[in-house]
């Protein structure tokens, strides 16, 4: 409403400063009012389309109304009508816009030092190991030894074992506690079994048998045997396997004695063994694997690459037979 006024009151003045022009009086009289009326309706025109204006284009003061002034004041008539040709269509009929399909942020300042990746460590191409061995902060090397809980018992000792030399008394304490607990769940199970051995029948020795030497066999498998015991658990397996053998009980069992036997050593009984244990049952894909091991014990490397033909498409594609395929055909 204000503004309405103040349009009607520059529009008379504006009116009224070009009428002084035709007034009989002096030049100079006539200078004075043309320039003091249509100074004071430029002022209304200034007021009336800055009240106009959105928000933003208000400021910053006081620059935003003195430009619309000058243009109105310093320019005569053109002046005037272009403020107002150029501020109503703008106001009234603006541009359409598209919808903006993304958000403009500034750019962000950079870090004043690099930021800690704490988990690029533990899962970079270079494994856990590497972490163990060249991570310096203990809290990465004790989240490396607690990722091993979810690995396979043969891929997590060897790393256990490696922290059991780390310079951290938490890694090393961490490391030695739960390889000591993988050996005495073993050795629990061990104990258990053979408390069950004694005043069983001969049919249900055979299956405590069988269980006894895989049990023996998980810790020479695991690594978590040594020396002259490593050694008297193999021999162990192995004497129990042979009980569950001559007990009746077969098929995976005879593959199992095949292993126990090559890993002594004993090549002519291990082929025995194995060829048994495909004949009782137990797939190409099982057995092919530790006949091709066999052979290169035996160094009959001729015929490794005719065993690993003969395993299956999707056997030989996996990681642990791919390269070894690829290296021997």
């Amino acid at each position: 409403m204000i503004s309405k006024w103040l349009f009607s009151g520059a529009l008379l003045l504006e009116a009224g400063s070009w009428a002084s022009l035709w007034l009989e009086a002096p030049q100079l009289q006539q200078l004075l009012v043309f320039t003091l009326s249509h100074g004071l309706a430029c002022v209304l025109l200034c007021a009336a389309v800055w009240l106009l204006l959105p928000e933003r284009y208000r400021m910053p003061l006081p620059w935003s109304p003195l430009f619309i002034f000058s243009l109105a004041f310093f320019v005569p008539v053109i002046g005037t009508i272009g403020v107002v040709a150029a501020i109503f269509p703008a106001l009234y009929l603006p541009r359409k816009r598209n919808k903006q399909a993304w958000q403009a942020v500034g750019i962000p300042s950079l870090p004043f030092r690099a930021q800690l990746q704490h988990h690029s460590p533990i899962f970079a191409d270079g494994g856990l190991q590497d972490v163990l061995r060249h991570a310096p902060d203990p809290d990465q090397r004790l989240a490396a030894l607690l990722a091993t809980r979810r690995m396979p018992g043969k891929d997590a000792v060897p790393i256990l074992k490696l922290a059991l030399g780390d310079p951290s008394d938490d890694v090393r304490l961490l490391a030695y506690s739960m390889l000591d607990k993988q050996e005495s769940d073993i050795n629990s199970h061990i104990q258990n079994a053979l408390g069950e051995l004694s005043g069983v029948t001969a049919k249900s020795a055979g299956a405590l048998h069988a269980t006894l030497a895989r049990w023996y066999w998980e810790l020479a498998y695991l690594g978590l045997a040594q020396g002259s015991v490593l050694e008297h658990v193999l021999n162990q397996a192995s004497e129990h396997a042979e009980k569950g053998l001559q007990a009746g009980e077969g098929g995976e069992l005879y593959l199992l004695a095949g292993r126990i036997a090559l890993e002594r050593g004993d090549v002519e009984r291990a082929e025995v063994l194995l060829h048994q244990a495909q004949e009782n049952g137990m797939g190409a894909a099982q057995v092919l694997p530790f006949h091709a091991e066999l052979a290169f014990e035996a160094g009959r490397y001729h015929e490794i690459p005719q065993l690993l033909a003969k395993l299956p498409e999707k056997t030989r594609q996996r990681p642990r037979f791919a390269e070894l395929v690829r290296s021997w055909t």
